[in-house]
Protein backbone atom coordinates (compact mmCIF):
# COMPACT_ATOMS: atom_id res chain seq x y z
CA UNK A 1 0.00 0.00 0.00
CA UNK A 2 1.62 3.37 -0.80
CA UNK A 3 0.57 7.00 1.57
CA UNK A 4 -2.74 7.45 -0.57
CA UNK A 5 -3.99 3.92 0.11
CA UNK A 6 -3.09 4.73 3.87
CA UNK A 7 -4.86 7.39 3.88
CA UNK A 8 -8.08 6.30 2.32
CA UNK A 9 -7.92 3.13 5.20
CA UNK A 10 -7.48 5.96 7.97
CA UNK A 11 -10.41 8.01 5.97
CA UNK A 12 -12.47 5.17 6.07
CA UNK A 13 -11.63 3.56 9.75
CA UNK A 14 -11.65 6.71 11.33
CA UNK A 15 -15.36 7.36 10.09
CA UNK A 16 -16.50 3.49 10.96
CA UNK A 17 -15.68 4.19 14.36
CA UNK A 18 -17.41 7.18 15.01
CA UNK A 19 -20.16 6.26 13.02
CA UNK A 20 -20.14 2.94 15.65
CA UNK A 21 -19.76 5.25 18.55
CA UNK A 22 -22.67 7.26 17.79
CA UNK A 23 -24.97 4.10 18.55
CA UNK A 24 -22.96 1.94 20.95
CA UNK A 25 -23.25 2.47 24.83
CA UNK A 26 -19.63 4.40 25.60
CA UNK A 27 -20.01 2.68 29.26
CA UNK A 28 -19.13 -0.51 27.22
CA UNK A 29 -16.27 -2.39 27.52
CA UNK A 30 -14.37 -3.68 24.14
CA UNK A 31 -13.62 -7.74 24.67
CA UNK A 32 -9.78 -6.96 22.80
CA UNK A 33 -9.11 -4.15 25.89
CA UNK A 34 -11.32 -5.16 28.34
CA UNK A 35 -9.80 -2.89 30.61
CA UNK A 36 -10.84 0.46 28.76
CA UNK A 37 -14.69 1.45 28.11
CA UNK A 38 -15.52 2.49 24.79
CA UNK A 39 -15.34 6.25 25.77
CA UNK A 40 -11.41 5.57 26.51
CA UNK A 41 -10.93 4.41 23.35
CA UNK A 42 -12.33 7.33 21.88
CA UNK A 43 -10.30 9.67 23.88
CA UNK A 44 -6.82 7.42 22.90
CA UNK A 45 -7.38 7.15 19.39
CA UNK A 46 -8.49 10.88 19.03
CA UNK A 47 -5.19 12.24 21.59
CA UNK A 48 -3.40 9.79 19.17
CA UNK A 49 -4.53 11.42 16.38
CA UNK A 50 -3.50 14.76 17.78
CA UNK A 51 -0.36 13.67 18.89
CA UNK A 52 0.92 12.15 15.49
CA UNK A 53 -0.36 15.45 13.42
CA UNK A 54 1.53 17.44 15.83
CA UNK A 55 4.63 15.25 15.03
CA UNK A 56 4.46 15.56 11.48
CA UNK A 57 3.28 19.21 11.23
CA UNK A 58 6.23 20.42 13.42
CA UNK A 59 8.87 17.93 12.49
CA UNK A 60 9.93 16.71 15.61
CA UNK A 61 12.84 14.80 16.01
CA UNK A 62 11.14 12.87 19.13
CA UNK A 63 8.47 11.22 20.87
CA UNK A 64 7.69 14.64 23.14
CA UNK A 65 5.11 15.83 21.80
CA UNK A 66 2.57 17.57 24.49
CA UNK A 67 -1.34 18.35 23.14
CA UNK A 68 -3.72 19.87 26.43
CA UNK A 69 -6.66 19.17 23.96
CA UNK A 70 -7.03 15.10 25.38
CA UNK A 71 -10.85 15.17 25.45
CA UNK A 72 -10.68 15.35 29.20
CA UNK A 73 -14.51 15.82 30.87
CA UNK A 74 -15.91 15.56 27.47
CA UNK A 75 -18.52 13.14 26.72
CA UNK A 76 -21.29 11.44 25.10
CA UNK A 77 -22.15 12.82 21.54
CA UNK A 78 -19.80 15.96 22.47
CA UNK A 79 -16.80 13.14 22.45
CA UNK A 80 -17.73 11.96 19.28
CA UNK A 81 -17.12 15.37 17.67
CA UNK A 82 -13.95 15.60 19.30
CA UNK A 83 -12.87 12.39 17.87
CA UNK A 84 -14.11 13.64 14.36
CA UNK A 85 -12.01 16.69 14.72
CA UNK A 86 -9.22 15.03 15.47
CA UNK A 87 -9.35 12.76 12.73
CA UNK A 88 -9.91 15.09 10.07
CA UNK A 89 -6.63 16.90 11.09
CA UNK A 90 -4.72 14.12 10.80
CA UNK A 91 -6.09 12.92 7.43
CA UNK A 92 -5.29 16.44 6.39
CA UNK A 93 -2.18 16.89 8.06
CA UNK A 94 -1.03 13.68 6.47
CA UNK A 95 -2.32 14.60 3.23
CA UNK A 96 -0.94 18.01 3.10
CA UNK A 97 2.24 17.28 4.52
CA UNK A 98 5.46 17.65 2.49
CA UNK A 99 6.64 14.15 1.44
CA UNK A 100 10.25 15.17 2.40
CA UNK A 101 9.01 15.89 5.97
CA UNK A 102 11.41 14.95 8.60
CA UNK A 103 9.88 13.69 12.45
CA UNK A 104 10.58 10.29 14.31
CA UNK A 105 9.70 7.39 13.51
CA UNK A 106 10.18 4.08 15.40
CA UNK A 107 9.53 1.49 12.67
CA UNK A 108 11.48 0.77 9.24
CA UNK A 109 9.30 2.53 6.45
CA UNK A 110 9.99 4.47 3.26
CA UNK A 111 9.96 8.02 4.71
CA UNK A 112 8.42 9.40 7.65
CA UNK A 113 5.45 10.61 5.74
CA UNK A 114 4.85 6.72 4.78
CA UNK A 115 5.82 6.07 8.41
CA UNK A 116 2.59 8.18 10.00
CA UNK A 117 0.36 7.51 7.04
CA UNK A 118 0.64 3.42 7.67
CA UNK A 119 0.89 3.17 11.92
CA UNK A 120 -2.44 5.43 11.67
CA UNK A 121 -4.12 3.28 9.35
CA UNK A 122 -3.81 0.16 11.35
CA UNK A 123 -4.18 1.76 14.35
CA UNK A 124 -7.50 3.70 13.22
CA UNK A 125 -8.46 0.15 11.98
CA UNK A 126 -7.92 -1.78 15.17
CA UNK A 127 -9.72 0.36 17.76
CA UNK A 128 -12.59 1.05 15.07
CA UNK A 129 -12.98 -3.21 15.51
CA UNK A 130 -12.49 -2.55 19.32
CA UNK A 131 -15.21 0.16 19.53
CA UNK A 132 -17.50 -2.02 16.96
CA UNK A 133 -16.63 -5.39 18.79
CA UNK A 134 -18.35 -3.28 22.06
CA UNK A 135 -21.64 -3.44 20.42
CA UNK A 136 -21.76 -6.33 17.54
CA UNK A 137 -20.04 -7.46 15.16
CA UNK A 138 -16.98 -6.07 13.34
CA UNK A 139 -16.79 -4.76 9.94
CA UNK A 140 -13.80 -7.18 7.81
CA UNK A 141 -10.80 -5.13 7.17
CA UNK A 142 -10.26 -4.92 3.05
CA UNK A 143 -7.97 -7.47 1.97
CA UNK A 144 -5.53 -5.50 1.11
CA UNK A 145 -5.96 -3.07 4.30
CA UNK A 146 -5.32 -6.83 6.48
CA UNK A 147 -2.06 -8.31 4.36
CA UNK A 148 -0.85 -4.62 4.95
CA UNK A 149 -1.36 -4.80 8.68
CA UNK A 150 -0.29 -8.10 8.99
CA UNK A 151 3.14 -7.25 7.70
CA UNK A 152 3.39 -3.81 9.81
CA UNK A 153 3.53 -6.69 12.67
CA UNK A 154 4.93 -9.41 11.54
CA UNK A 155 8.02 -7.29 10.11
CA UNK A 156 7.89 -4.09 12.25
CA UNK A 157 6.69 -5.15 15.89
CA UNK A 158 7.61 -8.14 15.77
CA UNK A 159 10.86 -8.05 13.85
CA UNK A 160 12.80 -5.24 16.01
CA UNK A 161 15.77 -6.87 17.67
CA UNK A 162 15.17 -5.05 21.00
CA UNK A 163 11.60 -5.89 21.32
CA UNK A 164 11.25 -9.44 19.57
CA UNK A 165 10.03 -12.24 21.75
CA UNK A 166 12.52 -14.20 23.49
CA UNK A 167 12.20 -18.23 25.08
CA UNK A 168 13.14 -19.20 28.54
CA UNK A 169 17.07 -19.74 28.35
CA UNK A 170 17.56 -23.36 27.26
CA UNK A 171 14.50 -23.28 24.73
CA UNK A 172 15.08 -23.20 20.97
CA UNK A 173 13.24 -20.90 18.65
CA UNK A 174 9.48 -22.02 17.59
CA UNK A 175 8.06 -20.93 14.02
CA UNK A 176 4.79 -19.78 13.12
CA UNK A 177 3.51 -19.62 9.75
CA UNK A 178 0.50 -17.29 8.70
CA UNK A 179 -1.18 -18.22 5.40
CA UNK A 180 -4.19 -15.54 4.42
CA UNK A 181 -7.28 -17.92 2.49
CA UNK A 182 -8.36 -14.61 0.46
CA UNK A 183 -4.81 -14.29 -0.65
CA UNK A 184 -1.89 -15.39 -2.36
CA UNK A 185 0.74 -14.22 0.68
CA UNK A 186 2.10 -15.88 3.39
CA UNK A 187 4.77 -15.20 6.31
CA UNK A 188 7.20 -17.13 7.96
CA UNK A 189 7.63 -15.62 11.75
CA UNK A 190 10.18 -16.63 14.32
CA UNK A 191 8.64 -17.17 17.49
CA UNK A 192 11.40 -16.38 20.34
CA UNK A 193 14.31 -15.76 17.71
CA UNK A 194 16.84 -13.00 18.21
CA UNK A 195 18.73 -11.51 15.70
CA UNK A 196 16.40 -13.27 13.02
CA UNK A 197 13.90 -11.81 10.67
CA UNK A 198 10.83 -12.72 9.27
CA UNK A 199 10.62 -14.42 6.13
CA UNK A 200 7.64 -13.53 3.28
CA UNK A 201 6.09 -16.77 1.01
CA UNK A 202 3.71 -19.49 0.97
CA UNK A 203 6.06 -22.17 1.27
CA UNK A 204 7.91 -21.48 4.09
CA UNK A 205 4.84 -20.19 5.92
CA UNK A 206 3.02 -23.19 4.73
CA UNK A 207 6.68 -25.73 6.52
CA UNK A 208 6.22 -23.70 9.99
CA UNK A 209 5.68 -25.72 13.10
CA UNK A 210 2.52 -24.46 13.66
CA UNK A 211 0.65 -22.44 10.80
CA UNK A 212 -2.41 -20.24 10.84
CA UNK A 213 -4.99 -20.10 8.28
CA UNK A 214 -7.62 -17.89 7.99
CA UNK A 215 -8.87 -14.52 6.20
CA UNK A 216 -6.31 -12.01 6.10
CA UNK A 217 -8.92 -10.00 7.90
CA UNK A 218 -8.99 -12.36 10.81
CA UNK A 219 -5.44 -12.94 10.37
CA UNK A 220 -4.92 -9.33 11.12
CA UNK A 221 -7.31 -9.31 14.07
CA UNK A 222 -5.77 -12.46 15.96
CA UNK A 223 -2.22 -10.47 15.76
CA UNK A 224 -3.44 -8.26 17.61
CA UNK A 225 -5.11 -10.19 20.01
CA UNK A 226 -8.33 -9.19 19.14
CA UNK A 227 -10.13 -12.48 17.76
CA UNK A 228 -9.88 -15.87 19.76
CA UNK A 229 -8.01 -19.15 17.86
CA UNK A 230 -11.13 -20.65 16.76
CA UNK A 231 -11.77 -18.64 14.50
CA UNK A 232 -8.91 -19.45 11.92
CA UNK A 233 -7.34 -23.51 11.14
CA UNK A 234 -4.55 -24.00 13.28
CA UNK A 235 -2.53 -27.26 12.75
CA UNK A 236 1.12 -28.11 14.08
CA UNK A 237 2.02 -27.32 17.79
CA UNK A 238 -0.21 -24.95 19.16
CA UNK A 239 1.73 -23.95 22.05
CA UNK A 240 4.11 -21.74 19.29
CA UNK A 241 1.15 -19.69 18.55
CA UNK A 242 0.38 -18.89 22.91
CA UNK A 243 3.38 -18.45 22.71
CA UNK A 244 2.89 -15.52 20.17
CA UNK A 245 0.06 -14.15 21.85
CA UNK A 246 1.80 -13.86 25.31
CA UNK A 247 4.86 -12.39 24.03
CA UNK A 248 4.08 -10.43 21.00
CA UNK A 249 1.96 -7.56 21.89
CA UNK A 250 1.75 -3.65 21.47
CA UNK A 251 1.83 -1.87 24.81
CA UNK A 252 1.40 1.74 25.16
CA UNK A 253 3.14 4.00 27.56
CA UNK A 254 6.42 6.44 28.17
CA UNK A 255 7.00 9.98 26.76
CA UNK A 256 4.15 11.64 24.54
CA UNK A 257 0.36 10.11 24.52
CA UNK A 258 1.83 6.90 23.45
CA UNK A 259 4.75 4.83 22.94
CA UNK A 260 4.76 1.37 21.25
CA UNK A 261 6.60 -1.41 22.84
CA UNK A 262 5.28 -5.40 22.10
CA UNK A 263 -0.18 -6.62 25.05
CA UNK A 264 -3.78 -7.08 24.36
CA UNK A 265 -4.60 -3.08 24.40
CA UNK A 266 -3.11 -1.38 21.56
Amino acid sequence: MDIPAHLAALRRDGELLADAAGRIDHGARPPGCPAWQVADVIRHLGLVHRWAAAAVRDGRADSAVSTTDDGSGVEGAALVDWFRTGHAALVRTLAEADPAVRCFTFLPAPSPLAFWARRQAHETGIHRADVEAAGGPVTPFPVEVALDGIDEMVGGFAARRSRRPRPPSGEPERTLGLLPTDADEGWLAHVGADGSHPVRGVEPAAAAECVLRGSASDLHLLLWNRLETRALEVTGDAEVLQRWRKQVRVRWGGPGPRRARPVRQG
